[in-house]
């Protein structure tokens, strides 16, 4: 029988530079995304999929993460104080999420590298990896829906979707072989390959559940351009020894890791949200109006 999967590692140590000047000083992962910084859905999603114990995996200038999902007494009485309880109860579920547990990579040597700095704290149980820039809003959390899959095929699970042709360079991309409606069998993976040499258009977007087998693959594994240890070499030999699937996640991506892509989930979120929804739509509807009538004119 098959441990639970009960660990996340969320990998928190990159430097942001696609939003420089904002993430200079503040954490690519605290940018507010309506009213939560990026990092918490990412957790909330990992907490609503049974995981317990969450790895943050941090860097230089990375403190903010940490103080976010820990108490904040002197915030916590002023807020009692001032009457503010809807409030209060909000700020005190953050640090009640989860375990908490933070891991310094001291390079920013990779995706496998930073995998790799929690083993430690992972030790021999299959465990999830979560990367915050990819946010997916769905009705079952995406990471649940993997680790649905991992319970009855008892392997490694990627989760993936598909992409426009053209952008498969942007991406992971699986070799699969079609099990079912949604599953396939990982029979290769290759990296960011051109339109013309990718083997398929499902692309890996950030859910991963591994089994502990994965670390001594990344210990072997040699480091790529720029000295950096990828996941995804590790992945292959992984696929090579043991069943890996990929598994369609249903659900509504945001690339939040680039501009366009966290405005976009800005707009989205802000749509949904109940108490800024209605206000919103209608703000967007009269700037739609307004820019088509100066167009016009």
């Amino acid at each position: 029988m098959s441990k639970p999967v009960r660990k996340a590692v969320i990998p928190a140590a990159g430097l942001g530079t696609r939003f420089l000047p904002a993430t200079k000083a503040s954490p690519k992962e605290m940018l507010p995304l309506v009213d939560k910084p990026l990092i918490q859905y990412t957790v909330e999603e990992a907490v609503a999929a049974g995981i317990e114990d969450i790895i943050i995996i941090t860097g230089r200038g990375k403190r903010a993460i940490e103080d976010h999902f820990d108490r904040s007494v002197e915030l916590e009485e002023n807020l009692k104080g001032t009457g503010k309880s809807q409030v209060l109860n909000q700020i005190r579920q953050i640090s009640n999420l989860a375990n908490f547990c933070y891991v310094r990579q001291s390079e920013a040597l990779g995706l496998g590298h930073a995998v790799l700095c929690a083993q430690h704290l992972v030790g021999d149980e299959p465990f999830a990896v979560i990367l915050g820039d990819e946010i997916i809003d769905a009705p079952v959390p995406a990471l649940a829906q993997l680790i649905h899959v991992y319970k009855k095929r008892h392997g490694a699970v990627l989760g993936v979707q598909e992409v426009p042709k053209p952008d498969v360079s942007r991406y992971g991309i699986v070799t699969p072989k079609r099990l079912a409606r949604g599953l396939h069998r990982v029979q290769d993976l290759v990296e960011k390959p051109s339109p013309a040499e990718a083997p398929s258009n499902l692309a890996v977007i950030g859910r991963y559940v591994l089994p502990p087998e994965i670390f001594p693959i990344l210990r072997k594994t040699t480091p790529g351009k720029n000295g950096e240890i990828q996941l995804t070499d590790a992945l292959r030999e992984l696929a090579k020894k043991s069943p890996m699937f990929a598994h369609e996640v249903e659900g509504q991506r945001h690339d939040a890791g680039d501009k366009l892509g966290f405005l976009i989930a800005t707009v989205e979120f802000a749509l949904k949200n109940p108490a800024l929804g209605a206000d919103f739509s209608d703000y967007l509807s009269t700037k739609m109006r307004a820019t088509a009538n100066g167009r016009r004119g």
